[in-house]
């Protein structure tokens, strides 16, 4: 189980740091239903990740490693894949990214309409986020496919996979809990943690997916040339 774990450490951190689900949650906390809108999209977002990881582990079926003890071919393979496409993703985003502070950031449509938000459509929002968005849904296949490359049992890999979730979950989950601990005094500091992370997005995505891809791609080689 602690190697299962360790596997996905990273990836729950870089998939908490996404910058579209916390900027959401920021902008429904400011509106007339925050008390359940909040909440509601930081359960999508959950579930997404959950049902990703989920998905991969049952494909998995247990195959994650070989006779020899090397993580099954297709593994490798898929961590090949995972690797190029995050590299593909690091440079978009890169050449993507403000180029001063002057430099409007285009943000997506549905953040101008959060405040017609009911509580089921901010949770399939936030599900969308985590299990459809290009960027999470490849962190989680490759959190999932990272916990099966391990021989762990059924039940490591589900606590494993668990604990990537609730890591997962901590960025979004920040403003809701300020929200509902500090009430009125959180705006200032909610309005700040937006600003910043609409600033700040793309770069810190670029450089996350760049690291995945080379980890990706180095285990992949490494595996398939041994």
């Amino acid at each position: 189980m602690g190697e299962a774990i360790g596997q996905i450490l990273s990836y729950g951190v870089a998939v908490a740091l996404s910058a579209f689900p916390i900027i959401g949650v920021v902008l429904m906390l400011a509106t007339p239903r925050a008390r359940s809108n909040g909440p509601a999209l930081l359960l999508g977002w959950a579930l997404g990740l959950a049902l990703v990881g989920t998905i991969v582990l049952l494909v998995s079926g247990g195959a994650g490693t070989s006779d020899q003890g090397q993580p099954a071919d297709w593994v490798s393979a898929l961590d090949l894949a995972l690797g190029v496409l995050l590299l593909w993703v690091a440079v978009r985003e890169w050449r993507g990214r403000p180029r001063g502070d002057e430099e409007e950031v285009t943000l997506p449509k549905w953040m101008k309409t959060v405040d017609s938000f009911t509580p089921v459509k901010a949770l399939a929002l936030g599900t969308a986020l985590s299990a459809v968005n290009p960027k999470n849904l490849l962190l989680s296949i490759a959190a999932a496919s990272a916990i099966a490359r391990t021989d762990a049992s059924a039940g490591a890999q589900a606590v494993a996979l668990a604990v990537y979730v609730v890591l997962g979950a901590l960025g979004p989950g920040a403003p809701v809990v300020l929200y509902f601990a500090l009430k009125e005094r959180s705006k200032h500091i909610l309005d700040g943690l937006k600003l910043w992370m609409e600033r700040n997005n793309t770069a810190i995505m670029a450089v996350i997916c760049l690291l995945f891809a080379a980890k990706l791609v180095g285990n992949a080689i490494s595996d398939l040339s041994s």
